[in-house]
């Protein structure tokens, strides 16, 4: 018989805080009377202890279940793979840094066991204790993302969500191996009830989210789920076309009215200048979609699995 609830923990270099958030998690499930449950944790290619962290717990607990990649393919892997290996009637995805507070999977059942909800999702109302310039291009992010992407991306919605299996199975039938959850999640509807909380420190260990690679995720969510950077570009090629008509009629007029040599080296360089910006940055932003294609084209697995429990 299927356990009642699935929890999906991805995990890359989380050897400390795996057994906190085992422990944190099972005190409050064994609390709440919820004793029908599985963990399933994701070693996504780190290169510390976490498997082993993980068949430790699993050794001790039969409920717990592990799978391991052949190397790191990223959070968005696991989180499929996760979903995949889940067989409980409801499923959880948390972090295992404890930034997903436990506290909150019972109230999250119940808006989906039992006020007819298909997805319990929550969202950060705070940044405390987050470095001031990730928290202020977070929250660009968020703002760019709202305007340009095709489906509503909530401000500070997180992956700690709790769903049915219909909504699981959903988001499952997704293939694209460019995958950006945030945008995956609303896309696929259903209804869905959120739960807001304030910032929580990391239980152990460091971020593995560099500014870097948070840039490089929202420029896959920007690009996956939103054609409007291509519209951008076609408006300023047209807008540049006008200017161009402009530019010469005054230059032309002045030569006829005023009889005035052409001048304006300067400015002359500016505009080429600005101009081969334009096209440069409108030939990156055409070059991102079809970098996306190729991929996907290859079809290639989103994982190899090393080791699975």
């Amino acid at each position: 018989m299927p356990p009642e609830l699935s929890i999906v923990v991805p995990c890359f270099n989380e050897e400390d805080a795996l057994p906190i958030f085992y422990d944190e998690t099972i005190n409050i499930l064994k609390a709440n009377g919820l004793d029908s449950y599985e963990f399933v944790f994701v070693d996504d290619g780190s290169t510390d202890g976490t498997l082993e962290a993980a068949q430790a717990i699993s050794d001790k607990d039969a409920s717990v279940h592990f799978v391991s990649f052949s190397r790191n393919f990223g959070k968005e892997a696991a989180l499929y793979a996760g979903l995949a290996k889940s067989s409980g009637k409801y499923i959880a995805v948390m972090d295992a840094d404890l930034q997903d507070p436990p506290s909150l999977l019972p109230k999250m059942l119940c808006a989906v066991r039992d006020e007819g909800f298909d997805c319990a999702a929550t969202r950060r109302v705070t940044r405390k204790n987050e470095p001031p310039v990730r928290s202020f291009f977070a929250r660009l992010f968020y703002k760019i993302m709202g305007k340009m992407s095709d489906v509503p991306i909530v401000d500070g919605a997180r992956d700690f969500r709790l769903m049915t299996c219909r909504y699981k199975n959903s988001v499952l039938s997704l293939l694209e191996c460019n995958r950006f959850s945030k945008g995956i999640f609303p896309w696929v509807g259903f209804k869905t009830k959120w739960f807001e909380y304030e910032n929580v420190e990391r239980a152990a260990g460091k971020t593995k989210w560099s500014f870097r690679k948070l840039f490089l995720y929202s420029i896959d969510g920007i690009i996956g789920f939103s054609t409007k950077p291509l519209t951008l570009v076609a408006i300023l090629g047209v807008l540049a076309i006008f200017m161009s008509f402009v530019f010469i009629a005054i230059i032309i007029l002045r030569r006829l009215i005023f009889g005035d040599p052409v001048q304006g080296w300067a400015s002359l360089v500016c505009l080429i200048t600005f101009f081969s910006g334009v096209q440069l940055s409108s030939i990156g932003i055409c070059g991102l979609y079809i970098a996306k294609i190729y991929t996907e084209v290859k079809h290639r697995p989103m994982y190899i699995v090393k080791e699975e429990k």
